[in-house]
């Protein structure tokens, strides 16, 4: 199998290294890296139109490649598979991110934005990430991942997998856990401050709320457990679809044309 890595954190970043190095140590998959050149978090979905990508390649083990681009995530997952760079992946991995991807934040990341990318692209994926900014220890979620990466894959053989891991030591995991994703509502606001050039500049704060129900991925983080979430590209409101539907047809919006 070959697999794709990529992340939102940069191509030297500890967390995808530590996964190439334990991928490569314990299975017998090819691995390729296509990741940004330096740090673009929280960058969402983003692509660049406006100006050029620009690659370093680095020698990886054996015949295999590994880049560092100097565009988003998504940007990377593109120019890997649309513009060739590596030959086509049965699986992409992104992460292993410092910090969590959790509940309505996997709109702003671009972890979660690269492995969906993937999705787009017809190639299934997982987004991981260590949910501490603080507990900087990668390797037991590389490891958890090699030990079950063959079972993950041949269970999900489309869709993106959202894996965060307790940012904590492995001792300390309770399991793992099927979640859904959770709510997280930031009360945010803009701090104005003037710099010594008396050019006015904001810095954004604010309070954090989450969704405390069982079964989230933030109450099981939050619990100890490996949150792992099934997500898929679609995000038609299926049960307002069918509503809509049946109205729009015994309205006279539908009747537009015998006005004309």
């Amino acid at each position: 199998m070959h697999i794709l890595l990529t992340n939102d954190d940069g191509y030297h970043a500890p967390g995808i290294q530590t996964l190439y190095r334990t991928l490569r140590s314990q299975t017998k998959h090819d691995i390729s890296i296509v990741a940004p050149e330096s740090q673009r978090s929280a960058t969402g979905h983003s692509i660049t139109l406006f100006q050029p990508l620009f690659l370093t390649k680095y020698e990886l083990d054996g015949d295999l490649k590994g880049y560092a681009v100097s565009g988003t995530p998504s940007d990377c997952v593109k120019i890997a598979i649309q513009g060739e760079l590596i030959s086509k992946p049965d699986l992409l991995i992104s992460g292993i991110n410092q910090g969590s991807n959790l509940g309505t934040d996997v709109f702003y990341s671009g972890t979660v934005s690269a492995a969906m990318e993937g999705v787009l692209l017809g190639i299934p994926a997982l987004a991981v990430s260590l949910a501490s900014y603080e507990y900087d220890n990668f390797e037991p979620s590389a490891l958890y991942l090699a030990e079950h990466l063959d079972y993950l894959v041949e269970e999900h053989r489309k869709g993106l997998m959202n894996i965060n891991f307790p940012g904590k030591l492995q001792t300390e995991w309770r399991g793992a856990k099927v979640t859904r994703l959770g709510k997280a509502v930031y009360e945010n606001v803009f701090e104005r401050r003037v710099n010594p050039h008396g050019k006015t500049y904001y810095w954004q704060c604010g309070n954090l709320t989450q969704d405390q129900e069982g079964d989230t991925d933030l109450r099981a983080i939050q619990d100890g457990f490996v949150s792992i979430t099934p997500m898929h590209s679609d995000l038609t409101d299926y049960t307002d679809l069918q509503v809509w539907q049946t109205r729009l047809s015994e309205s006279d919006i539908m009747s537009v044309e015998r006005d004309k």
